[in-house]
């Protein structure tokens, strides 16, 4: 070694067990990039730490040595969040993983940051019990990096944000301060709750090693609707009715527009089409149950009188767990489909029901002066609000162009980031959904915890 980095890495190297510190090469290009693969960037080291102590250790050394550090979990991230810059250390969790205690009783589990969530999700399954937190990435994405983005999922609309899944947590703060707060207590009223400062903060005020989640009983089983409408006024009237006729059982209401339905149908070979006719907008609909008879009924007869009243155009009701899981992968396998469509584009918005017509008829209208006949690709949570939306660019002067229209037309009433966080991409457009008065409140806290400016730097803020 012969750059000026040199004594830090050998410190790293001394203090740390072997195999923690690996060269860029030695930990080869998966720790270029999250998953969007843009601006990828080899570290100039990655370090792999096995416990809380590794962490504290690691960031000490930074700290006083000013190196700026990117931290890492399982690399799903979609707004460049954990993708090295220049220079930067990488700080992969990968290791410090595994659910260490579930307590059937209090219902809650404690969990290492790096536990992918299926891994989790298992662990709770297996006591009868659910982590209701649940997205496509569930076997790659990270405890940890559902915490530090906030991530929302399938199921926000029953049990709200990964916020709401989070008791109590553990951090390492920028100088190496180990930060416990691992309490299991659903009321904690004692003073400031310190573990929202780590919740949604993407890494840039301290390191979430480890967290106490809240579980809830598991339905004996999820039955899965599949509806089409004729409009969206429709698929925003099956939402009231859905909501109406299942109150809290209802755990997922994802809607899908006709052009992303109809490519991701074909692109996957999904099978037998569900409804002879196309239709304008579809929605899955799930009900979680612990009575599945009783509640098959009460599904059969809730669709009888949407058909009847014209509320949906057609339905059908999964009859078997396949069936089910094919109708759910066309609506997971976003991640999978952008990679068809060249250099891919996602959007992740999120703005008032009211306000969805409005905003979709202006793209409509201004999205053809940068994607010419190239489709806009539709689809989200509607239930909370959340739109996503993708299309494939031939160059990078057609995202940013994508961007000003996407953005812009959300401004003063909406948000640019739904669910998957600020990172690098985005960072340009946080003014768009935060005023001044915020923004310089964040960086005050960042310049408490991080005085120095080594935890993600360039990211959010």
């Amino acid at each position: 070694m012969t750059d000026t980095l040199d004594p830090l890495l050998e410190g790293l190297v001394t203090e740390l067990p072997a195999g923690t510190v690996l060269t860029a090469a030695e930990a080869g290009p998966r720790h270029h990039s999250d998953w969007t693969r843009v601006n990828a960037c080899a570290p100039r080291a990655v370090l792999r730490p096995r416990t809380t102590e590794e962490v504290a250790a690691i960031l000490r050394h930074c700290h006083a040595a000013s190196q700026p550090v990117v931290v890492q979990g399982g690399l799903t991230g979609l707004a460049g969040g954990a993708t090295p810059r220049p220079g930067e250390l990488a700080l992969s969790l990968e290791r410090l993983a595994g659910v260490e205690d579930v307590d059937p009783d209090g219902g809650t589990m404690r969990v290492r940051a790096g536990t992918p969530l299926a891994v989790a999700q298992a662990a709770a399954e297996a006591h009868g019990l659910q982590l209701a937190l649940d997205l496509g990435a569930r076997g790659s994405c990270t405890v940890g990096g559902n915490i530090a983005t906030n991530a929302g999922g399938n199921r926000v609309i029953r049990y709200g944000m990964m916020r709401e899944q989070v008791l109590g947590l553990e951090a390492v703060l920028a100088d190496g301060t180990v930060l416990s707060a691992l309490s299991p207590m659903l009321k904690n009223n004692a003073g400031y709750d310190l573990k929202q400062l780590f919740v949604g903060t993407e890494g840039t005020l301290g390191v979430v090693t480890r967290a106490v989640l809240r579980l809830h009983p598991a339905p004996r089983e999820r039955l899965t609707a599949f509806v089409a409408t004729g409009s969206f006024t429709a698929l925003v009237a099956l939402l009231r009715a859905a909501r109406a006729a299942f109150g809290g059982q209802l755990g997922s209401f994802e809607a899908m527009w006709q052009n992303y339905f109809e490519f991701a149908f074909e692109a996957l070979k999904a099978g037998a089409r569900p409804f002879a006719a196309r239709h304008p907008f579809y929605a899955l609909v799930e009900v979680e149950s612990l009575d599945p008879a009783a509640d098959q009924a009460r599904l059969e007869a809730f669709l009888a009188g949407v058909l009847e009243d014209g509320t949906a155009a057609d339905a059908l009701i999964a009859r078997s767990l396949e069936e089910s899981g094919r109708l759910w992968r066309i609506r997971e396998s976003a991640g999978e489909l952008m990679q068809r469509l060249g250099m891919p584009v996602g959007y992740d918005v999120s703005l008032p029901i009211a306000r969805m017509v409005g905003y979709l008829e202006r793209l409509d209208a201004e999205v053809p002066a940068v994607l010419g006949e190239r489709p806009l690709f539709v689809f989200g949570h509607l239930g909370d609000g959340n739109l996503h939306l993708m299309t494939g660019v031939r160059a990078l002067a057609e995202a940013v162009a994508l961007d000003r229209v996407v953005y812009g037309a959300l401004a003063g009433f909406g948000s640019v980031s739904a669910e998957h966080g600020i990172g690098q991409l985005k960072r340009h457009w946080l003014p768009a959904s935060r005023g001044p008065d915020e923004l310089a409140t964040m960086r005050l806290l960042k310049a408490a915890l991080d005085p120095r400016g080594i935890l993600n730097p360039g990211r959010v803020l």
